[in-house]
This record gives C-alpha cells, sequence and structure tokens, in this order.
C-alpha cells in the first residue's frame, strides 16, 4: 500500500489554504507524519483536524488511518522525489534526452501508484460487455483516442472516436445502455468531453474517465474514473508526460479486454495484419 505522497503533489495546488498547509508539511516531512495522531498532526502542520479529515476525502482515501499506511508505504519502498525538468534555453540535446526521457519515466511510476485495480477491472467488464465504444476527447487527449479506437478495432471491438467536437456531441446523444463512452482529458476540464459523457450517462451508457488524479468535473460524471499522474508544465512542454501516461492507461484497458478472449484476439490481430501486409507486399512487421 503506497502512493500517498503521489496523490499529495497531485492535488496540493487545489486544496483549500487549510489542507493545503497539511498536505505540505507531509510531503515535507514524510517520516514525521508517520505515527503522528491527527490532533498532533495539525499542530505541527498549522492546519486543522476537520482540515485533515477533509483532506483525506479529497484524495479518496477511507480516513487519516489509510492516509498514513500509504505515506509509509512511499517510505518503506524508497519513494524519491523526482522533480520534473522542464526546456530551458539551451540545452544540450543530451540534456533534452534525459529530461524528457526521466519526465516519462517518473509520470508512469506515479501513475502506477494511483491506479486503482479494481476501477480498471470495472472498466475493462464494461468494455467487454460493450457493443461499441466511443472514445472522445480534444487537442492531444484526440491523439489519445484515436489510438484507442485504432488498438479496439484490430481486437473486433467497434469502436469511434471523432475529431470534431461537433460530431462528438452529436454522437453522444445517440449511444444505448449498451454502449461504452471513455472521455479523456488531463485537466479533467474539457467542456466538450464533458457535455460528451453527459450526454452518454443520460442516454444510458457506461461512462469511464481518464483525467488527472483529484476531483475533476470530468471524475465526477465518470461512472468509472480513472487517473493519471503528470506534474510537468502543461504550457511549456506541450502535454508531453501526460500523453504518455494516458497511453499507457489506454494500453492496460486494451490488454485487459484482449486478455479475456486471448484466442478470438490473436485471430483478429493476425487477420488485421494479414491485410495490411497483403496490400504492402511485406510478410514483415
Amino acid at each position: 500500500m503506497n502512493g500517498g505522497l503521489v496523490r499529495l503533489r497531485e492535488i496540493v495546488e487545489d486544496l483549500t489554504p487549510s489542507e493545503k498547509k497539511v498536505a505540505q508539511y507531509i510531503l515535507d516531512y514524510p517520516e514525521k507524519m508517520v505515527g503522528l495522531s491527527v490532533a498532533e498532526l495539525a499542530r505541527y502542520s498549522g492546519g486543522s483536524q476537520a482540515a485533515i479529515i477533509r483532506l483525506c476525502k479529497s484524495m479518496g482515501l477511507k480516513g487519516y488511518k489509510d492516509l498514513m499506511l500509504k505515506v509509509a508505504g512511499d517510505l518503506q519502498g524508497g519513494e524519491q522525489v523526482y522533480s520534473y525538468q522542464e526546456i530551458r534555453p539551451h540545452d544540450s540535446m543530451e540534456t533534452i534526452i534525459q529530461h524528457v526521457s526521466n519526465n516519462n519515466i517518473q509520470s508512469i511510476r506515479d501513475t502506477v501508484k494511483i491506479l486503482d485495480a479494481c476501477m480498471i477491472t470495472k472498466a475493462v467488464d464494461a468494455i467487454c460487455a460493450a457493443e461499441r465504444i466511443y472514445f472522445y476527447g480534444l487537442g492531444a487527449s484526440n491523439l489519445i483516442a484515436m489510438d484507442a479506437q485504432h488498438k479496439f478495432m484490430r481486437i473486433n471491438k467497434t469502436s469511434l472516436c471523432f475529431a470534431d467536437p461537433h460530431l462528438q456531441l452529436g454522437s453522444s446523444v445517440a449511444l444505448t445502455n449498451k454502449d461504452v463512452a471513455v472521455g479523456i482529458s488531463y485537466s479533467g476540464e474539457t467542456e466538450h468531453v464533458i457535455a460528451s459523457l453527459q450526454n452518454a450517462k443520460r442516454a444510458g451508457a457506461v461512462t469511464i474517465g481518464i483525467s488527472k488524479y483529484g476531483t475533476t468535473p470530468l471524475s465526477t460524471v465518470a461512472d468509472i474514473p480513472l487517473y493519471t499522474s503528470s506534474t510537468e508544465n502543461e504550457i511549456r512542454s506541450g502535454a508531453t508526460s501526460s500523453r504518455i501516461t494516458q497511453l499507457n492507461v489506454v494500453d492496460i484497458l486494451y490488454l485487459g479486454v484482449a486478455s479475456r478472449d486471448y484466442d478470438h484476439s490473436v485471430q483478429y490481430l493476425e487477420k488485421s495484419r494479414a491485410a495490411i501486409n497483403d496490400l504492402t507486399g511485406r510478410s514483415g512487421k
């Protein structure tokens, strides 16, 4: 049981001032926090006992004990705080290679700590049972939606995504209780994606959201919220690490679905590869 520090880093800037004092104290002094009572943590951090309880709820935890166990798990596992590196003027190519690669690796590691296996299982169950899967995303997240559509179509799961936001909205009202709608937005605040999921939900479809960790409009509307981690500066880095973590979650869902009916999935993967090879004249990959 770990991931307490990752969760705190993800939501610290969105907390109330009192909750933020508590969160920042834990991030600065995790070793001191473990073993403290709620009253002691409130006194040392300058927050309040009520703020600690609210913080636990904001993190989706059962209570203070759950938070303490997750932080203790981080320390036991040798949790190291990695500082995400942004691009700077005149960086050497060697520096860029290291920074970009390390950012992506750390984002995936952090995402693993906050992914809920039970929620992933629910998402895989819903996709397996669905007649159609609709993927919604704008900008960089639409690239993730296109990748997801491509993957699931190759194992014979009817999948759709649209680059035009008006088509996304138009399609979302036509879903049924036999469909699944997947909304993708790192910020969790993309209005067209949220509206599409709301329409899909009203139509009876199961809704899945993929967004950054924390309470966002997208995670609130989704029946099954899934979270990614990436503390990069989105303005300067252009959604690099967040895109990698979203792709990683899509891959997890795809392989989760494919493994449920492995022989069926392999059969269609071989058929699609053969069709491409026949057209291109290749015999390899």
